[in-house]
């Protein structure tokens, strides 16, 4: 009677903690990205607290703080390595969802999420582009302003100028990759289902997705106005609002 009774009850769903369930995650990874990620925007928030300020869209002002600034390669150096962390955490947490979605979703979510990877190693090589631009290039042209003399000096504010506005291009084209990684991974979150990553936290992670987009679409407009400044404050709260809820997740499950 009991045999019977047993067999007769329906199969449990599959618990996507546990291996075997067709859902599996990598927890270990899944740790590891969420510090990485965390860690690396509280890098960089603190950094760049240390970059040349002023009216970034002052040119003539702006250029003589940034020709001046003891610290402008230390900061940028700095900012990349930050950035670095945050990718490479992007990057883990794309594989430690990879399992879940071979095992639960379809071969097209399987095939954004390798995408949200790739656009994040796109992003980072802007980025690096970005920091030898902005870090060394800047810096070197609005020096060379600030010392020239007589004619020569508006030639070299014009070449200063033009590096300002490449720099623009290249934190648009970032920006614009990294938002769209990070709806990706959001995507890809989603799909596994809130048993492996709350579903707050893609939520948020797409959100900050659309700040970054939007933040390079104002870049590639305005330059580095108040629309723009505002935008990256929003990315950043809402970054460490999912990254923060993605530590705590990941820690409370591991318990």
């Amino acid at each position: 009677m009991s045999t019977n009774a047993t067999s007769s009850r329906p199969a449990a769903e599959p618990d996507s903690r546990q291996p075997g369930s067709g859902n599996v995650v990598d927890r270990g990874a899944l740790s590891l990205s969420a510090g990485l990620l965390l860690g690396g925007q509280l890098l960089y928030i603190l950094i760049t607290q240390f970059h040349a300020g002023g009216d970034a869209n002052d040119h003539r002002e702006i250029f003589i703080h940034y020709a001046g600034s003891g610290d402008w390669k230390g900061v940028h150096v700095g900012q990349f390595l930050a950035m670095t962390m945050m990718v490479a955490g992007l990057v883990v947490f794309g594989s430690a969802l990879m399992p879940a979605l071979k095992g639960r979703a379809t071969a097209a979510m399987s095939a954004v999420a390798k995408s949200a990877s790739t656009l994040a190693g796109v992003a980072l090589a802007l980025y690096a582009a970005l920091q030898a631009v902005d870090g060394v290039g800047n810096q070197q042209v609005d020096a060379a302003w600030e010392h020239a003399t007589g004619v020569d000096k508006t030639a070299r504010f014009a070449s200063a100028e033009a590096m300002r506005w490449l720099e623009w291009g290249t934190r648009s084209y970032h920006d614009y990759a990294l938002g769209l990684a990070l709806i990706g991974f959001a995507f890809a979150a989603a799909a596994v289902g809130r048993l492996v990553v709350p579903n707050g936290v893609a939520w948020l992670m797409a959100a900050s997705g659309v700040a970054y987009l939007a933040q390079g679409w104002v870049v590639g407009i305005q330059g580095f106005s108040v629309a723009d400044s505002n935008l990256i404050v929003a990315a950043w709260v809402l970054s460490l609002a999912w990254m923060g809820w993605l530590v705590a997740a990941t820690r409370r499950r591991a318990v």
